[in-house]
């Protein structure tokens, strides 16, 4: 019985200390916004923590005191990079633009270890279906997308509901990654051949030339080249 008293005790003021740790470090920050130095120091605290739970045997004050020192070093780097461009450079990932002018910025995506699914994922996430109404699209040091839409396609205010709206107009993709969507074509009433010649249109002679290209159903196509910049 008293084992199963002292695993409650320790289970109550180290789940107390872990808790004030936490908040200690991320402030009012959720979990996901969280910067990488941030993320990891609150996991390894969490394992020093059920190390202690799971193990009776590990002794409780040097486990706390390894929290404490945790929470206290983090709190450190968070100021130091406050002070310094250049350890927050070392430390953190910096904002990255991948979207701009409507085109894809293949050399950063390729930098920041993202695919274009990745970043097809992310838009549709921002109610983003179609590439040309986006002005600048940012990776931020959390991964989050932010973006900036072009201003004809900013949200409608009451000052504009007696403008008239437009039909949505939706873009599908049809290359990526230098390879054509056959199947996607098809379905949308397009020929192959129809593309390529669209391509022509604009200088392009390869897929292999294009990271990623879609289509609406008028048949108005949106590209991006390996080499946007």
């Amino acid at each position: 019985m008293d084992l199963y008293i002292i695993i409650f005790f320790r289970i109550v003021s180290i789940m107390l200390l872990l808790l004030f740790s936490t908040l200690f470090i991320m402030g009012k920050r959720p979990i996901g916004e969280l910067p990488v130095f941030d993320f990891l120091s609150i996991i390894v605290i969490g394992a020093i923590v059920g190390a202690d739970i799971a193990d009776p045997e590990i002794k409780h004050l040097p486990t706390a005191f390894s929290v404490i020192i945790l929470s206290i070093f983090q709190r450190l780097i968070g100021f130091w990079m406050t002070k310094s461009n250049r350890v927050r450079k070392t430390i953190t990932f910096e904002p990255t633009i991948i979207i701009k002018n409507s085109k894809f910025i293949y050399s950063n995506i390729k930098k920041i270890n993202y695919t274009i699914h990745d970043i097809l994922m992310l838009l549709r996430e921002k109610d983003i279906f179609d590439i040309n109404k986006v002005d600048y699209g940012i990776i931020e040091s959390n991964g989050n997308l932010s973006i900036l839409k072009k201003p004809e396609y900013e949200n409608i205010t009451i000052k504009d509901m007696n403008k008239v709206i437009p039909e949505s107009n939706i873009y599908f993709s049809i290359i990526i990654d230098g390879k054509l969507q056959k199947d996607k074509i098809e379905k949308l009433g397009f020929s192959e051949e129809g593309i390529e010649n669209k391509l022509k249109q604009q200088g392009i002679s390869s897929y292999s030339e294009i990271f990623y290209a879609s289509i609406n159903k008028k048949g108005e196509m949106s590209i991006s080249t390996y080499h946007e910049y």
